[in-house]
């Protein structure tokens, strides 16, 4: 084949969160039914399509900074044309492309069903015209139930497994839903990414088992909000239902829910996923605050009271559940009183990893119009002062495992240390929340593989890191 009639090659560069590492798979699934080839490399591309994220400052920043830098290789390389597709198009749409004319296009959510097309046309010179941004909770009926036999916003999930692996890892990402019906005050995410639909069941477990014969053995459910699954569907508890299926996949091992809300977060979701064998007793409970004061100003609901109790539901189903959260400090109206109750929930709360982000203003949401706001200083000082008791709380709840037993997935093997290997515990979720290191394989002369489930007790921790001895058990 000469190199005029070779076919157009595509690089993903993906930001942000697991929906968007779904969401590029979906992209590369559509290109390569399209007949574009696959290329890890953007230097080896004739094209770079970058997937962005467009939720914090610092995210849009390394979206911008990766589409420059993806920009640069047309001076240089291969690459023809670069694109921004992903949240931060579809929210900025032509503002983003005013303020970056190194990109090529800025495409939004509506072109994903006809990617191929708009990348041929976009490397034959053509500059399509970046779409507006609209508030997209509009689109679609108000009451969840009016919603069932819609797809809602085209952000790559179909019926159909439009999806290519772009990661070998034996981690993937299920999608259970798109969007989100919650109006809280500090969020923008409803407004780009749309109301809440649930994808439904059947096409979750058969995307699941396809993800199984590519080699998964975890799936980590992904949505905006998991504890709304299948509220447009006229079943809120389907979540319930559809974990043990999902489990029982062949060739899966483990199953993790992420994004609960705790305010949705019903006894029967909590011994679904404590107790059903195959599913991760993982609870990732975005708690946000605990100051009753600041989450009504948050529109959100709870107290540390409530939250806390919440906990002890879980712990007394699976006492070695893992927990993690994130919490926005320094938000407008936050006393120093409001500041306590939040450290002392967290010190009472021992979870396993804690996210802290200082709070900052987002375009178009409510929160940007309130009164009382801090300056920089104040909450970069108090996003240090939770940081340091976070890191030490996580530390301490860690070092609180030392003994325990634990299945770890295997993610690499060390090449450099005969018979150790690192993976996640049941309840480390992915990137985020730490690792084990599993060592004293050779000893017991045990051969593992990427993706064995390997049996260890914990001897060490180093922060929310692990180290086990293997027991000699793996699956």
């Amino acid at each position: 084949m000469s190199e005029s009639s070779a076919p157009l090659s595509v690089a993903l560069l993906t930001l942000g969160c697991a929906r968007n590492d779904v969401d590029s798979e979906e992209l590369a699934g559509r290109l390569a039914a399209d007949g574009f080839a696959l290329v890890e490399d953007p230097e080896d591309a004739d094209t770079v399509l970058v997937n962005t994220c467009g939720f914090v400052e610092a995210a849009k920043k390394d979206s911008i900074d990766t589409l420059l830098a993806a920009a640069d290789l047309k001076e240089t390389g291969r690459p023809q044309a670069v694109v921004a597709v992903g949240c931060l198009a579809e929210r900025y749409g032509a503002e983003l492309a005013d303020s970056l004319p190194e990109a090529d296009a800025v495409l939004g959510f509506d072109d994903y069903t006809d990617i191929a097309a708009r990348l041929r046309s976009i490397v034959a010179g053509d500059r399509p015209h970046p779409h507006t941004p609209q508030d997209r909770r509009k689109l679609l009926p108000i009451s969840p139930a009016e919603r069932q036999g819609t797809t809602g916003v085209s952000t790559g999930s179909t019926t159909e497994a439009f999806r290519a692996r772009l990661d070998s890892g034996p981690m993937a990402a299920l999608k259970l839903a798109s969007g989100c019906d919650r109006r809280c005050t500090f969020c923008a995410i409803p407004m780009f990414r749309g109301s809440f639909v649930s994808r439904r069941p059947s096409d979750v477990l058969v995307e699941g088992a396809w993800l199984a014969r590519q080699g998964a053995r975890e799936l980590f459910l992904v949505s905006e909000n998991s504890t709304s699954y299948g509220k447009d569907l006229g079943d809120l508890r389907l979540l319930e239902t559809l974990l043990p299926e999902l489990a029982a996949i062949d060739g899966i091992e483990r199953v993790r829910v992420s994004y609960l809300q705790p305010a949705e977060t019903r006894p029967g979701l909590i011994e679904a996923i404590a107790t059903t064998p195959g599913v991760a007793p993982y609870f990732d409970l975005s708690f946000q605050h605990a100051s009753n004061t600041v989450l009504r100003r948050m529109r959100r609901f709870g107290d540390p009271e409530s939250f806390l109790g919440l906990l002890d539901q879980v712990r007394s189903l699976a006492p070695e559940a893992g927990v993690r959260s994130n919490v926005i400090v320094g938000f407008p109206g936050e006393t120093e009183r409001d500041l306590e109750i939040l450290c002392d929930f967290l010190t009472a709360a021992r979870l396993d990893v804690t996210g802290v982000f200082g709070y900052s203003d987002e375009d178009g949401t409510e929160a940007e119009s309130f009164d009382g706001k801090h300056d920089e200083d104040e909450v970069r000082a108090r996003l240090a002062h939770v940081t340091d008791l976070v890191t030490a709380l996580n530390a301490d709840r860690a070092e609180e495992r030392i003994g325990s037993t634990v299945e770890v997935l295997v993610e690499e093997l060390d090449t450099d240390l005969p018979g150790h290997v690192e993976g996640r515990a049941a309840h480390q979720g992915p990137e985020v929340d730490g690792s084990t290191l599993v060592r004293g394989l050779d000893r017991l002369g045990q051969e593992v593989k990427t993706g064995d489930l390997v049996r260890a007790v914990v001897v060490e921790s180093d922060g929310v890191d692990l180290v086990a001895e293997a027991t000699g058990d793996k699956r």
